[in-house]
């Protein structure tokens, strides 16, 4: 049997946004019914059909890296960060400030100078438009709690502002805790598998644009595998 290819996608947002919810809901088909706290990062794998229906369909292993929000270990999460195809950024609907906290994870990744990420992380003005014309590696941005977002929305809307399209990524939004959020055919399910379609596209079909994220990936690849399970050491929390 030939071996299946894989894509390493990141999944970041601030502590407590939703990130393992979502991470299970994508990989699992199903709400997780007691989501954890978590130090450090979980990995789940995905079995993805690229291009489905098509005569260049194949199958892929999408690797979701659920790394731990927590500020306390914002320096130690750049060991999760190496050969990158993708990101997932997730922020809580209801919670403003992790809408405003997404450039700044987006700048952790990208920026591999240490100063540079306590620069972005002290607050000064992020331009994201600087990450979407110098990479190629894809982007999703993803609002959860939907439902409660929807039940608040009359005394306390909430709107997206357009760092998503700054990104040049696509956004969703939808409730981890209903299966139907990501039921096939649903424009949040499509969205997915569009994204997932175009990392695995940069990746293996697209290698002279490579962005710095996912340069040297194929060389890192045939040093090491990627773990399919929890990265010690093993923790959990609420995202």
């Amino acid at each position: 049997m030939a071996a299946i290819d894989k894509v390493k996608v990141l999944v970041l947002g601030d502590s407590g946004v939703g990130k393992t919810s979502l991470t299970h809901l994508i990989t699992q088909n199903e709400p997780i019914s007691n989501p954890s706290w978590t130090v450090g990062c979980t990995v789940e794998v995905k079995l993805h059909e690229y291009k489905e229906g098509t005569p260049q369909q194949k199958t892929y292993f999408i690797e979701l890296w659920d790394v731990g929000g927590s500020s306390n270990h914002r320096n130690s999460r750049c060991v999760f960060h190496n050969s990158v195809h993708g990101v997932i950024l997730v922020h809580d609907l209801c919670n403003k400030k992790s809408h405003q906290n997404l450039p700044k994870w987006l700048a952790e990744v990208y920026s591999r100078d240490a100063n540079a990420k306590n620069r972005y992380s002290d607050g000064d003005e992020f331009d994201p438009e600087q990450f979407a014309g110098s990479s190629q590696t894809p982007i999703l941005v993803i609002g959860t709690k939907l439902d409660v977002a929807e039940q608040v929305r009359s005394n306390n809307s909430y709107r997206s502002s357009s760092f998503a399209e700054d990104c040049g990524a696509d956004e969703i939004t939808l409730d981890c805790r209903q299966k139907s959020s990501l039921a096939a055919g649903t424009s949040s399910s499509v969205k997915i598998s569009r994204f997932f379609d175009k990392v695995i596209e940069m990746r293996y079909y697209s290698r002279e644009v490579l962005s710095p994220l996912a340069v040297n990936s194929a060389s890192a690849d045939k040093r090491r595998t990627f773990p399919t399970t929890t990265v010690s050491p093993k923790f959990y929390h609420n995202d």
